[in-house]
């Protein structure tokens, strides 16, 4: 399912300054993550409508290793530890970034073991619809309902439920390691920064942030 909406780039600091003016340097600042390593652990529990998986997070080296790191973080939950420079080579990552979703998918079913454990899905327009949100809900309880994670490529601005806004204008990719009320709410680790390393999001922002791009998926 390669298509053209989900082959969008994260751009290099230099492609982003070119393109995006005056919205350069937030988003430089958002991916130009610290290189240390830091570890957080979020309990794994089941019922009433929520559920979190074990992350053993770790920040991104450089500012285009997001589309690796998330993939990292994603299969951490499964208790994978795999190095995240193994991952970047795998998806063919470069200064430009991981092309899309769909190089990322063929590797999360490689390491998960099964070549259909995780599948790309688009949001092709520029807004999600509801039918779009409600199936971004059903597949992010359903995938960490299995003891995975979900892994979105986003683009833009979104802000999470403590208010904070966190802006990504050249893209990015972040895991989505759990849900609460039946998934009106998720949890996104970010290896941006472990200084914000979990937070969380309603299902309609988090719809919104992925559309024109995509998410792996149970």
């Amino acid at each position: 399912m390669a298509t053209t909406l989900l082959r969008k780039t994260v751009l290099t600091a230099a492609g982003i300054a070119a393109t995006a003016g005056g919205i350069a340097g937030p988003a430089i600042a958002a991916h130009a993550a610290p290189a240390h390593k830091t570890t957080t652990v979020v309990a794994d529990r089941k019922g009433h409508g929520e559920r979190e998986l074990d992350v053993r997070y770790e920040a991104q080296p450089n500012f285009y290793f997001c589309g690796p790191a998330a993939a990292r973080n994603a299969l951490s939950v499964q208790g994978k530890n795999i190095d995240v420079h193994a991952m970047a080579r795998e998806m063919g990552t470069t200064e430009a970034g991981t092309n899309s979703i769909n190089d990322i998918t063929p590797v999360l079913n490689k390491e998960t073991g099964a070549k259909d454990a995780y599948k790309s899905v688009e949001i092709s327009t520029p807004k999600a619809d509801t039918k779009q949100t409600d199936t971004l809900r059903t597949n992010v309880v359903r995938t960490v309902d299995a003891g995975r994670a979900v892994v979105a490529n986003i683009a833009g601005t979104a802000t999470d439920t403590d208010g904070t806004t966190h802006s990504f204008e050249g893209g990015h990719y972040i895991s989505v390691i759990g849900y609460r009320d039946n998934g009106h709410t998720v949890t996104i680790a970010d290896s941006a920064d472990p200084n914000t390393a979990t937070y969380r999001m309603s299902i309609d922002n988090l719809a919104d942030w992925i559309a024109t791009r995509g998410y792996s998926t149970n």
